[in-house]
């Protein structure tokens, strides 16, 4: 596993590990957007390392509306199309985890937070409950299992510590519902499990698993 670390370091046009900055889309594939109609933030996108079980060699990204900022949950067995409708109770689509391979470098920067490199290691002991990609998530709940629509068991891809800041860019209001006056958060600041098709039905076939 690896763990990743947001460096003060600017990124720049075509980096790939980054908050915010430029997003490195399919060639086929839209900016992300909320129901509510407005662009997505960027929080970060990185490269999984190859030495990642079934997601190696893979381009991650994760976006979430500038507005809607709840909690995420469904259930175990998810519907179709569980990233346009995440879940009956709740009919906001508000997030989108996207993975591919290759890319392209989208020419406009995300609006709304600095644009960072992220720096990915080793991880150690020290790092069960870090920013990280990789190895087996540290539940601070009970374990949850979830099944893709096409059949799939969802596999653990990487997770998001609690109230982890991404620094905002200092002209764009604060979010709804924030932790910080200078950071965004994702999912409330809840602790974020992402868990992942090992099948790779679709490039948005993935689960934002929130614990707190």
């Amino acid at each position: 596993m690896h763990a990743i670390e947001i460096t003060s370091e600017p990124a720049v046009a075509g980096d790939r590990n980054t908050v915010g900055g430029w997003p490195i889309l399919e060639s086929k594939q839209s900016w992300p957007d909320c129901s509510c109609g407005k662009r997505m933030v960027l929080f970060f996108q990185l490269d999984v390392p190859d030495d990642i079980a079934d997601f190696g060699g893979e381009h991650l990204l994760v976006f979430q509306c500038p507005v809607h900022n709840e909690a995420c949950f469904g259930p175990a067995q998810l519907p179709e199309l569980y990233w346009e409708k995440p879940t009956s109770d709740y009919e906001m689509a508000h997030w989108r985890i996207l993975r591919h391979r290759g890319g392209v470098v989208v020419e406009s920067a995300d609006a709304f937070l600095q644009p960072r490199r992220l720096l990915l290691r080793d991880a150690g002991p020290d790092d069960k409950w870090a920013f990280r990609v990789g190895g087996k998530p540290a539940w601070i709940q009970d374990a949850e299992v979830y099944t893709c629509a096409c059949g799939a068991g969802l596999e653990f891809l990487a997770q998001i510590p609690e109230n982890l800041g991404f620094p905002k860019r200092p002209e764009v209001p604060e979010q709804d519902g924030a932790f910080s006056e200078d950071e965004y958060g994702l999912l409330l600041g809840n602790m974020t499990y992402l868990l992942a098709c090992p099948n790779h039905c679709d490039p948005a076939a993935a689960w934002p698993v929130n614990q707190h």
